[in-house]
């Protein structure tokens, strides 16, 4: 009996880590290109309706990053609302919902927008939920995660809260992990 429950556990846990690991090894089918392009020539589906154009922010400083409800991290809404409003005159925070990390970001639009803004206070600009990995990577995480298109960084998205940076040029500058804090001198020291 101990040898079948062991074997159920392992099936379990070799599932399970299938599962938050899908897609993480796979290329995009619609790469935006195999050059350097620029972060202005970008757009997204925003969380509300319209579109996010990136070429709005010339002039700032952009933090991306992907955001979901129900993680661990999702108390990261209030420093980042914080650096946003810290900040309002050279930076702007962009979350993208993302549900590929154990499902963590199930809601609709509205549940998404209702949850940021009632129990964080939300105001900067979201977009639509959307792939950061795999085969459907949105063309915005694609520019985030391959030097090729971006010419300064290759770097994986590891879990919901990676954090990247980007210039008031538009040039990448640096990639984040989850556990690195909105307010961290890591990243506010880079905000000049």
């Amino acid at each position: 009996m101990p040898l079948k429950i062991a074997l159920i556990l392992v099936v379990i846990v070799f599932g399970l880590a299938l599962f938050a690991f899908r897609g993480r090894f796979q290329q995009p089918a619609n790469l935006i290109g195999t050059k350097t392009m620029s972060f202005y020539e970008l757009s997204v589906g925003g969380l509300e309706g319209g579109t996010i154009h990136m070429k709005d922010f010339k002039g700032k400083y952009v933090l991306c990053v992907n955001v979901a409800s129900k993680c661990g991290y999702t108390p990261q809404y209030k420093p980042l609302e914080e650096l946003a409003q810290q900040y309002k005159d050279k930076l702007v925070v962009i979350g993208f919902p993302c549900n590929q990390f154990f499902a963590q970001e199930p809601g609709s639009s509205e549940d998404i927008a209702g949850f940021c803004q009632r129990n964080y206070g939300v105001t900067f600009p979201m977009s639509q939920k959307l792939d950061v990995k795999g085969k459907n990577q949105h063309p915005v995480y694609q520019w985030l995660t391959r030097k090729e298109l971006n010419g300064s960084g290759n770097a994986e998205v590891s879990w919901n809260f990676n954090k990247f940076l980007i210039s008031p040029t538009g040039e990448w500058l640096a990639h984040f992990e989850s556990k690195v804090d909105p307010l961290s001198a890591e990243i506010t020291s880079r905000i000049k």
